[in-house]
This record gives C-alpha cells, structure tokens and sequence, in this order.
C-alpha cells in the first residue's frame, strides 16, 4: 500500500516520501475514502460516502455507515476508538474521530493510527 502525503489542508505534499504499508497510510486512505463523497467522482459514481443520500440531515444514527466506510479500506482490521458528533444546528457540519488497527506496524511494534474528517 503507498500514498502520497497529504498536507494539512489535504493537498499533495511533493518531495516528501510516499506513505507505504504503516499505520498512517492506512489511516490516510480511510480518512481519503469518508472525504469521496457519493457520486463524486465520474468514473464510479456509485462510490463514495452517502453523506447527502443517507447520513447528513436524515434523523438517524449514521455511525454504523461510516464505520463500514472506514473498515472497508484496504489493511484496516478493526475500529479501536470512535466518536462523532453534529454541529447540525449551528455551522451543520460533521465530525469523525477514529482510530483504527491496521495489517502494518510502525517499526516500533504499534499497529493503529488516528484520523479525522469534519464536514
């Protein structure tokens, strides 16, 4: 698994070495995949979190969607920690907090890494 670094504002950090096979990279494409959103991207538009279609503004628990999101990517092997909450009423945003277990380690024996995707 290889990744292109992303910065803090989610653009491409270039000259920096690729993510591969760790915990961030790992993380990285989980916190990527939540970001797709639903019909997004044109060449599978059946791809992608349904924020619109089923999650943001439905009255309902949207959790176990993202969580499938989240476990669906390639090297996550379990959700460790996770929490969420809707600031619907004032900005009408979303955010997630995980931290997931992956396939990888870190070289030091630590295998999770933490991510998070506010809408």
């Amino acid at each position: 698994m290889r990744y292109r670094q992303l910065d803090a504002n989610g653009d491409y950090v270039v000259g920096q070495p690729f993510l591969t096979n760790t915990p961030a990279t790992v993380a990285q494409a989980a916190q990527t995949r939540l970001g797709l959103w639903k019909g997004e991207w044109f060449l599978n538009t059946a791809d992608g979190t349904p924020w619109l279609q089923s999650i943001l503004g439905k009255g309902q628990n949207p959790d176990p969607q993202i969580q499938q999101r989240i476990l669906g990517t390639p090297g996550a092997t379990s959700i460790t920690a996770y929490s969420s909450s809707s600031s619907a009423t004032t900005t009408r945003g979303y955010k997630v907090v995980c931290t997931i277990a992956t396939l990888y380690d870190d070289g030091t024996g630590n295998n999770t890494a933490s991510f998070q995707v506010t809408l």
